[in-house]
């Protein structure tokens, strides 16, 4: 056999062999210190504009109550001022309480962003900075709307519910909410002279 018929009845040279791909080893570190970060962040802020309700509400901590909160509203024109102040005090005390204790957080966070969107509207015309300005309202709305989108954590009453949709962070539901509570905002300052 000559040296060019060898090479013509040799087999064909086959091609490497393909490993399975290695698997992606499971996360190393724990979640706690962002479940602690969001529990923190989640209390604080609802505290925060709960306390802020129950100054509409019912006077606490300075505040006005249903009556002297409904002059201001309608003083910066928004018609039934009792009505909205009513209003306003319940999302945020409703809203703050939900954000605090991780109870559907989706539609607290969206009732908390939706208020906060609303006192935009009255504080924007001023600088951005406090006594007159809109960084705290601005403040609260991201922080609440950011909660609204990541889902509460594992140390929320979310993961108690009887609800699949609430148990795991899903962002199509925080962004449905969102949008929820930006609309209903909207309305709000439709009505707004």
């Amino acid at each position: 056999m000559t040296s060019a018929s060898a090479t013509a009845t040799k087999a064909p040279a086959t091609a490497p062999a393909v490993s399975a791909p290695t698997p992606t080893p499971a996360p190393t570190t724990s979640t706690a210190g962002l479940d602690a970060g969001l529990l923190l962040l989640r209390v604080v802020l609802g505290l925060a504009v709960a306390a802020h309700g129950a100054q509409k509400l019912f006077g606490w901590f300075g505040g006005g109550g249903i009556s002297g909160t409904g002059g201001f509203f309608t003083s910066v024109g928004y018609p039934a001022g009792e009505a909205m102040a009513a209003v306003a005090g319940l999302t945020e005390t409703l809203g703050g309480l939900g954000l605090a204790a991780g109870l559907l957080t989706p539609l607290a966070g969206a009732a908390v962003t939706g208020t906060m969107i609303n006192a935009l509207a009255v504080h924007g015309a001023g600088a951005f900075f406090a006594p007159k300005g809109m960084e705290y309202e601005l403040l609260l709305a991201a922080a609440a709307a950011a909660l609204t989108l990541t889902g509460p954590g594992r140390l929320a009453l979310d993961r108690l519910l009887p609800l699949p949709a609430l148990r795991t962070p899903r962002p199509a539901l925080g962004a449905a909410a969102l949008a929820l509570g930006v609309a209903l905002a909207a309305v709000t300052l439709l009505v707004r002279s």
